[in-house]
């Protein structure tokens, strides 16, 4: 059988970039298809790897200003040639990919992070960010996005879920059940360490959704000192509410952001993500994580025996969490062991045995 991934965009390293990764593990002869790729921006890995491109490729700007070219994007995926393949896997969090056509007796997979989150759950919040010329344009390209995105769903055989709260969404959505099969992370990477050098972490894009705002006011009002790992739009604002307590690294390596895990005293995490790597890249490390509790972190986190967990995305809230994890006892050899459960080898066994339910095994071999 010959296989075919299909992904929105390779324009940088994130979770869902990870993902692919390993699934290209999985079907090493699979060629990849996608909107558009940055290659400068992507483990050296994929630059080994057999990527074709749509035609967003070829517009001006595409690799930085990819996000503008969105309402061409069903017609960019749905221009791929996939005739030739008897399995397609697409991998999305956004509108395009899970669109693409094929051949009635071909069988696709969509490994979906998220129903589009700008589209469907952070379309008030998104209206609400923009200029009033774009207030205007907006919500007829947005019915019509969504309108594709339900229409586009019909035509997956198969969903797979990346947390419990996106196979909700997908119901929801979609009106589709789907199977959770956890992204992978790199566990092996990780050091267990039970050094504490009396800081918390922040690893996170400096944007308005992660509120990092939160992690900064409650240090403030707690005199805790905070280190922040990242970089983005945020960063001035955030820099203007910091006090002396905090501390800005901005981007850094990888092996930089491991040394900080191992000997930080927790992670805060006060976003809402529907997975979240970066709680699970902490406990990896055996280190506690506070975090928001919605999202992912149902999925990643136990209550009070690998982190703490706050019900509002309030500073009262977290600085609660704060005082409680401070009074509480973890045990890196427990925390550690929970994060087994992502690794990169549980990712590849889960999905064979959803291979194997439903009869495409012997694909992984091809």
């Amino acid at each position: 059988m010959k296989v075919a991934i299909v992904h929105d965009w390779l324009i940088g390293m994130g979770g869902a970039e990870k993902v692919i990764l390993e699934l290209h593990k999985l079907f090493p002869s699979a060629p990849i298809y996608t909107s558009v790729v940055n290659k400068d921006k992507l483990d050296f890995a994929f630059s080994e790897m057999d990527i074709r491109t749509t035609f967003i490729q070829r517009l001006p700007f595409s690799k930085k200003k990819y996000n503008r070219y969105l309402p061409f994007f069903p017609l960019a995926f749905e221009a791929l040639d996939l005739r030739e393949f008897d399995v397609i896997i697409s991998s999305t969090a956004s509108i395009g990919a899970k669109g693409v056509l094929r051949n009635s007796s071909s069988v696709h997979i969509c490994y979906c992070h998220t129903p589009p989150r700008y589209a469907w759950d952070f379309y008030h919040e998104y209206l609400a960010s923009v200029g009033k010329v774009k207030r205007i344009i907006i919500p007829f390209l947005m019915h019509y996005l969504r309108q594709y995105d339900q229409l586009s769903s019909n035509r997956v055989d198969y969903f797979i879920a990346n947390s419990n709260m996106v196979k909700e969404r997908i119901k929801k959505i979609y009106n589709r059940e789907s199977q959770v099969i956890y992204p992978p992370v790199d566990i092996d990477r990780f050091k267990l360490s039970d050094k504490d050098e009396g800081f918390y972490l922040v690893i996170s894009r400096l944007v308005p959704y992660k509120r990092i705002d939160l992690a900064i006011e409650a240090c403030n009002a707690l005199k805790r000192k905070l280190v922040i790992i990242g970089d983005g739009e945020e960063i001035n604002k955030l820099k203007k509410l910091a006090g002396p307590t905090i501390e800005f690294l901005g981007y850094q390596s990888d092996m930089v952001v491991e040394r900080y895990l191992n000997i930080c005293k927790a992670l805060i995490f006060p976003g809402y993500e529907d997975f979240g790597i970066t709680p699970v890249e902490a406990q990896a490390c055996g280190k506690p994580v506070i975090a928001y509790g919605k999202g992912g972190v149902l999925d990643t986190i136990i209550p009070n025996v690998t982190g703490i967990l706050f019900e509002e995305q309030t500073i009262d809230a977290l600085i609660m969490a704060i005082e409680r994890f401070e009074q509480s006892d973890f045990y890196v050899n427990k925390i550690r062991e929970h994060a087994e459960l992502f690794s990169n080898l549980n990712f590849h066994l889960k999905f064979a045995e959803f291979l194997k339910r439903i009869n495409l095994l012997n694909i992984t071999s091809e």
